[in-house]
């Protein structure tokens, strides 16, 4: 065998037991929420139940309730996502083609703020938010993700790429600016707007500290923070904690799934304009 087909053997056996080694986990935590109590918990661990039940599911939806936090999950999620690409898709377009003072200095001092940890902000938004009366509230928990600056220079950055002699005919037939966003840019834009919403879906979704200090109520608790909380009440249950954890993660892991193509190339697009 050539030097070039070992290399090209190596390099798909080391892929491989990568893939293998990442979804190993992943398996067993599916295996593991089908098992009777106690069962995971036997040396060697079993990779799969010789006796699957769904006993596990309805004690999460039955006496842990988790359909409420499954819902307040989502409604949070859906939220944040199309609260996040309805004001950042605005401000990066302007950002990127309406001109107007100081726009580039005010741009420069946001993007500065990209490499500042958002831990280090929470405690000044949570007093701000008490003063205002939005702890403990939905509100509360979506004030992150309105306009991320993340988003505002992903979509500033392939806006960049929008041409100015195409909004420049428009302006001449007389459409104003909203128009213009919505008739001419929104469409060219779209691609990178798909990217936003996903990746907002997905750390929405996941999210776990940001509901953990806004909400109080336990009713309010989305799914990362109610199964947290089901961890410390139920700590030896380790087949009831997979069960959650596969509810928590299975919607994230279909919409990445699904947006995989345009999540990625929507990255690579924002990345290389301007």
């Amino acid at each position: 065998m050539s030097r070039r087909r070992w290399g090209t053997f190596a390099l798909h056996t080391g892929l491989i037991a990568g893939a293998v080694l990442t979804l190993a986990p992943l398996f067993w935590m599916v295996a593991a929420s089908f098992m009777r109590p106690g069962e995971a918990n036997q040396l060697p661990p079993p990779l799969w139940s010789a006796d699957p039940t769904l006993d596990n599911y309805r004690q999460l939806f039955t006496r842990l309730d988790m359909l409420r936090n499954l819902a307040n999950s989502a409604v949070v999620t859906v939220l944040a996502t199309v609260l996040s690409v309805m004001v950042t898709s605005l401000a990066g377009y302007a950002f990127a083609k309406l001109p107007f003072r100081g726009r580039e200095r005010l741009f420069k001092a946001l993007a500065s703020a990209l490499v500042v940890p958002a831990q280090v902000g929470m405690l000044p938004l949570f007093l701000l938010l008490r003063e205002l009366g939005l702890v403990n509230t939905y509100a509360g928990v979506l004030v992150p993700y309105v306009a991320s600056i993340f988003g505002i220079f992903l979509i500033r950055q392939y806006a960049l790429g929008v041409s100015d002699e195409l909004l420049d005919a428009a302006r001449i037939e007389g459409a104003g600016e909203f128009a213009i966003f919505r008739l001419v840019a929104l469409p060219i834009i779209k691609p990178i707007l798909v990217t936003l919403a996903a990746f907002t879906f997905l750390n929405a979704w996941n999210d776990f500290m940001w509901p953990l200090i806004v909400l109080s109520d336990s009713s309010m608790y989305t799914l990362p923070v109610a199964l947290a909380n089901l961890v410390g009440e139920h700590v030896q249950d380790t087949e009831l904690m997979m069960a959650g954890s596969l509810l928590t993660i299975l919607p994230a892991l279909i919409v990445f799934l699904i947006f995989q193509r345009t999540y990625v190339e929507g990255i690579m697009a924002g990345g290389v304009k301007g």
